[in-house]
């Protein structure tokens, strides 16, 4: 059974974003599973305005490509350059080194708290 963090917020779309100034953006454990090997990741760029619930990026894997959201409104602060060259990283590790790009936060979009997420998707809730 994929797994979540309880100390992350969740979106419906799967993504996760931690408590961190800027905010840390990834993928659940959950959607790794359902996407299978991811083999490339497009990501916004540094500077760039994103939109909560708006398309940013996508995750291409080897069964299909799987748009990316934001799950937070503000401005592109990094992306991770090591998850764009080994993308297999957001399989191996979702909520570590697996880490897609980091928000200065103007809004939060609609997020779900891990045991709302665990119940909407039947995942395991463990400590992170």
């Amino acid at each position: 059974m994929p797994a979540i963090l309880s100390t992350l917020k969740y979106s419906a779309e799967h993504e996760w974003i931690d408590e961190s100034s800027p905010v840390k953006v990834g993928v659940t454990e959950f959607a790794t599973e359902q996407l299978g090997d991811i083999v490339f990741v497009d990501l916004p760029q540094v500077g760039d305005e994103v939109t909560a619930g708006e398309v940013c990026g996508e995750l291409e894997s080897t069964k299909s490509v799987s748009d990316l959201y934001s799950p937070v409104s503000g401005t592109v602060a990094a992306i991770n350059e090591e998850v764009v060259d080994d993308p297999e990283l957001v399989n191996q590790d979702p909520y570590g080194k697996g880490w897609l790009f980091s928000v200065e936060v103007t809004e939060n979009g609609p997020l779900l708290d891990a045991q709302a997420y665990a119940e909407e998707f039947d995942v395991e809730v463990t400590e992170g």
